[in-house]
């Protein structure tokens, strides 16, 4: 008998064994059985558990999300942020009981509500709202100086959209006008640049994270300060993939390309790339403040805020041509440099004035603070001097003038 009979006869000897369980299910079996539960404990109302909540207040926790004024109107839009419905039963101005009516009657944990307050209100005075809760609770709303809200058409739109480049494309085209002076500038000098980038770019992203914190301090819907972290991990792992990406495939084309050519010929491109990209980010972050402003009737904090954010931005344009100084790219490629910096404020404006939300906001502000951080993370290796040393007096205090210059110009912002 041959060793291919031998194993024909042991196999059909052998019990009939079953297919293996696909790995996919045994992954997703427990998911879905965690999912049935949580789903089966919330229909039946958590049984044997509804005694603990007997006797205690519901808890409310609402926060306004914008005020707007229209010809003998006011609209206030409320979002709640506790675990327990709410009702708004009554509307207090300024000591009046006004009649109102609203979008929703009873508020789900995380929804939205808009009231219409019948109210002829004036403009340039002051008003205090006070949303009565069905439970007695008040929620203040506090209108400093009334004045009426822009009308949202084509027209308010598109000065967004101009406000935007005003705010990003022009002041980054303008800091990449000292393209030849960086081009021009020696070896220690270029370091100098690189470390006044990095400074440049530490301050965008302690600022941005402070900002986007700042907004939903005290608030829990949709995590509170934890978006924001969210927010920055997410853009720093995006823009770690991405560098990855782009590495791999210039060593798959380098590698059939002429040894005389050296590897990494392209990094000082990819660099700049990503310093654009983070910038962007950012910029997208500045232009949903600006938008925003403009869309709750705060013209004065808008108009600020432009001329601050104009001259501020000027010095981003510098941090994406110092890593070009050996290498400088054409017209067009600079070009694609600066849309890409300076264009997401103006797509910030537009959604701002829209949609804008504090939670979404706060978001994105941390995706532009984690892409920047990724971004002065990668510059580091190339503030090395020829001994191997990256933090030199010259480089230390590169770092301190960016920081510095940010600083300056962000007062601005705030005046």
């Amino acid at each position: 008998m041959s060793l291919d009979e031998k194993s024909a006869d042991a196999l059909a000897a052998a019990p009939h064994r079953r297919p293996p369980v696909p790995r996919w299910l045994l992954g997703i079996g427990p998911l879905v059985l965690i999912a049935m539960l949580l789903g089966l404990f919330t229909l039946l109302n958590a049984p044997g558990l509804n005694k603990l909540s007997e006797g205690v207040p519901p808890k409310e926790e609402v926060a306004v999300e914008d005020v707007r004024l229209t010809a003998g109107q006011i609209a206030i839009t409320v979002r709640n942020e506790g675990p327990d419905p709410v009702s708004i039963a009554q509307v207090n101005v300024s000591d009046y009981y006004a009649v109102f009516t609203q979008t929703r009657e009873t508020m789900a944990p995380l929804e939205s509500t808009t009231l219409t307050i019948i109210y002829n209100w004036v403009e340039g005075d002051p008003y205090e709202v006070a949303l009565v809760t069905s439970n007695g609770g008040k929620i203040p709303a506090v209108i400093d100086a009334a004045a009426l809200s822009p009308e949202r058409g084509s027209s308010f739109f598109g000065l967004m959209l101009l406000m935007g480049i005003y705010v990003g494309v022009i002041p980054v085209a303008l800091g990449m006008l000292w393209m030849p002076f960086v081009r021009r500038s020696s070896a220690s000098w270029v370091r100098v640049l690189l470390g006044v980038t990095v400074g440049l770019l530490a301050f965008l992203a302690i600022d941005a994270t402070l900002e986007a914190v700042g907004l939903v301090a005290g608030s829990g819907a949709f995590g509170g300060p934890m978006v924001v972290f969210l927010g920055a991990v997410t853009a720093y792992l995006i823009l770690e993939g991405t560098d990855a990406w782009m590495r791999r495939h210039q060593n798959s084309t380098t590698a059939h390309q002429p040894s005389a050519l050296p590897p990494q010929r392209l990094a000082p491109q990819r660099l700049a790339l990503l310093i654009a990209i983070g910038i962007g980010l950012h910029n997208f972050g500045e232009g949903l403040a600006i938008g925003s402003a403009y869309a709750v009737g705060s013209l004065a904090l808008g108009a600020s805020l432009i001329v601050g954010f104009a001259i501020h931005n000027t010095t981003e344009g510098l941090a994406i041509v110092t890593p070009l100084a050996k290498q400088p790219p054409g017209l067009g490629r600079l070009a694609i440099l600066g849309l890409i910096a300076g264009a997401p404020a103006a797509a910030g404006a537009l959604l701002g004035a829209t949609v804008y939300q504090p939670a979404l906001s706060a978001f994105l502000l941390g995706i532009g603070a984690g892409a920047v951080a990724q971004v002065a993370v990668k510059l580091l290796p190339m503030l090395k001097d020829p001994a191997g040393k990256t933090f030199t007096p010259l480089t230390g205090a590169g770092v301190v003038l960016g920081m510095g210059l940010m600083f300056a110009t962000g007062l601005l912002v705030q005046a």
